[in-house]
């Protein structure tokens, strides 16, 4: 194993015995919440995963090491300070002692590495509104293109162009897959996305797709499921956006003036959903995990 990364003890024995094991990240925890509510979401993220009977394996960049695995003080470091780690990030956080965030697409590197098939996530990132200026594509989706995991999420985070997203999905082949749905989820509402090439009604059948998919030689699968409660917020991001743009947010910045956005002109509310379709997907990802480990 690479030395730079550590694996706590709960999920080494899980993976040594072939047990079922659910990769989360921690940029939610940093950036997707203020504190302390982004530590709580976190620890219900991965009591949802061991309800469903899989370990949670929570990823971050701690004192120089990546950490596959973390204790609810270890979360508690995870603030809006921490820097935002995608795959590029990982081996300089890393070096440089800095507390790192991973995002899904950093999370994904880490599961790749030390064998974890399954992802909980809010939802992915893609392709941003505008494109190709900016020329801004999120790096999760290169890195689902080649990892074998399985991805839960809520479709695809709403302030990007979901369309295009899900083109490029195609065009990289990654499986997307609707957990009894036939439109892709937009984040906070369960309908309004493009359809879905094909869908499934159970987690063992998204087990068994995943499984035959890795045994043909692919890579990575999006599991696409509904929020519990939808919430149609498409013009508070259209003006979200337009502030962002206006104050000269861009980058890795613009995902959490948006979500503060929208938390502000929401009342609140698009922050009650963002955290019940996360504790939901991470429960999703280990009923979909111990099923998988049953085949």
């Amino acid at each position: 194993m690479d030395p730079l990364v550590d694996i706590a003890e709960e999920v080494r024995d899980a993976l040594d015995a072939g047990g079922p094991v659910v990769a989360l990240e921690t940029t939610l925890v940093a950036h997707g919440f203020p504190a302390p509510d982004g530590v709580e979401v976190g620890l219900a993220s991965e009591a949802a995963v061991r309800s469903a009977g899989a370990a949670p394996a929570t990823i971050g960049v701690l004192d120089g090491r990546i950490r596959v695995g973390l204790g609810p003080s270890e979360l508690e470091r995870f603030t809006p300070e921490a820097r935002k780690v995608g795959p590029r990030d990982l081996a300089a956080c890393a070096v440089q002692g800095a507390v790192g965030a991973t995002t899904v697409g950093g999370a994904l590197a880490v599961a790749g590495w030390v064998g974890i098939p399954f992802l909980g996530t809010g939802g992915i990132g893609g392709v941003h509104r505008g494109f190709p200026s900016p020329l801004d594509v999120s790096a999760d989706i290169p890195a689902l293109s080649r990892t074998p995991a399985l991805v839960v999420s809520s479709g695809v985070k709403s302030l990007l162009d979901v369309p295009a997203t899900v083109e490029l999905l195609e065009s990289v082949g990654v499986p997307v897959l609707g957990f009894r749905t036939d439109t892709l989820p937009l984040f906070y509402s369960a309908e309004g996305g493009p359809p879905v090439p094909q869908r499934v009604e159970e987690a063992a059948e998204a087990a068994q797709i995943a499984w035959a998919h890795w045994a043909l030689g692919g890579a990575g699968l999006l599991l696409a499921n509904p929020p519990p409660e939808s919430l149609d917020v498409e013009n508070l991001i259209d003006s979200a956006l337009s502030e962002a743009a206006a104050a000269g947010v861009s980058g890795q910045a613009v995902t959490p003036f948006v979500l503060s956005f929208l938390h502000e002109r929401s009342g609140g509310r698009t922050r009650e959903v963002n955290r019940a379709l996360i504790v939901e997907n991470a429960r999703l990802a280990g009923e979909t995990a111990v099923a998988f480990a049953a085949l």
